[in-house]
């Protein structure tokens, strides 16, 4: 008997699927913090973490982990996500970088899949950027709550973003725009300073879970490549979004399929058998036959 044998409806050989896939989380403070519970619990087996952060008492509201002992301590997000991710599965393998994720990119390129927390626009289009030259899928998270008219409160809403090839990116979706690239250094939001909530954090981290899990078992296929899931906070509404609904073009304007691949890579220093070397060409090419197989 195995502890995810109430998940076989995902299909033959799904936990060893799942226990084999390597998943890059950046940015650690608020959703992924759910999504990597959420991995953990799957019996997804290799994690590569990147935040700089350490937990302080603003946190404690939305970081799933997160405790008064590790706010004292000044804890590392990544070190708290690695300690509790093994706590779920002592078998896992964790790698964590207490660093900007820019700095832990030979790491991140041996992803099968990298999920985004972050909360700045640049942030996200970086990454996009980044995984877009990889060939590596790319799950964006993005949440903000807004003033409504006078007396009526507020709006909590947010989106979840597959960008990956054959779709459209972040900036064909307008979750990065020129404009808002300009307005960076203004506040995050109408309720002050880069506002979050852990319930809608959880809805969207499991939003990105099941996507996650969709890429590498059978148990359901998207239609296309590719996904944007808005939510409605206020009235606990999520569905796809019009924007991507209607989106036809033939390929994204902005990242060419030629643009793709490592131009620091030197065929001289493969080392046959190196895993962080070796196999990274390897898995381009595997999620290139996935998307073909589509």
């Amino acid at each position: 008997m195995s502890w995810l044998d109430s998940q076989s409806f995902l299909g033959a050989n799904s936990e060893q699927r799942l226990a084999e896939m390597t998943v890059g989380l950046v940015g650690l403070g608020g959703g992924n913090s759910h999504v990597a519970q959420q991995l953990a619990h799957a019996g997804v087996g290799h994690f590569v973490l990147a935040d700089a952060d350490h937990i302080s008492l603003t946190n404690l509201n939305r970081l799933i982990g997160g405790t008064w002992w590790y706010v004292l301590k000044r804890t590392a997000k990544v070190a708290i996500m690695k300690r509790m991710i093994l706590a779920i599965n002592p078998k896992a393998l964790v790698e964590i970088h207490c660093k900007q994720w820019q700095l832990a990119g030979d790491a991140l390129k041996r992803c099968e899949v990298i999920v985004g927390g972050l909360d700045n626009v640049r942030g996200k289009d970086e990454l996009d950027a980044f995984c877009r030259r990889f060939l590596i899928p790319y799950i964006d998270q993005g949440m903000d709550v807004h003033k409504l008219g006078a007396g009526h409160g507020h709006l909590v809403a947010g989106q979840v973003v597959l960008s990956e090839p054959g779709s459209p990116c972040l900036r064909c979706m307008g979750i990065v725009t020129d404009a808002a690239l300009a307005e960076e250094s203004r506040k995050y939001g109408a309720a002050g300073g880069r506002p979050q909530v852990v319930w809608s954090n959880g809805v969207l981290a499991s939003l990105a879970v099941g996507l996650v899990v969709q890429m590498v078992t059978p148990w359901t296929r998207r239609a296309r490549p590719g996904a944007y899931l808005s939510y409605d906070g206020n009235s606990a509404l999520v569905k796809e979004a019009e924007r991507f609904r209607r989106w036809t073009a033939a390929s994204c304007s902005h990242y060419p399929h030629i643009a793709v691949g490592d131009p620091s890579f030197d065929i001289r220093k493969l080392v046959v058998g190196d895993v962080n070397t070796a196999h990274a060409p390897l898995r381009w090419m595997e999620w290139i036959i996935r998307f073909i197989r589509k």
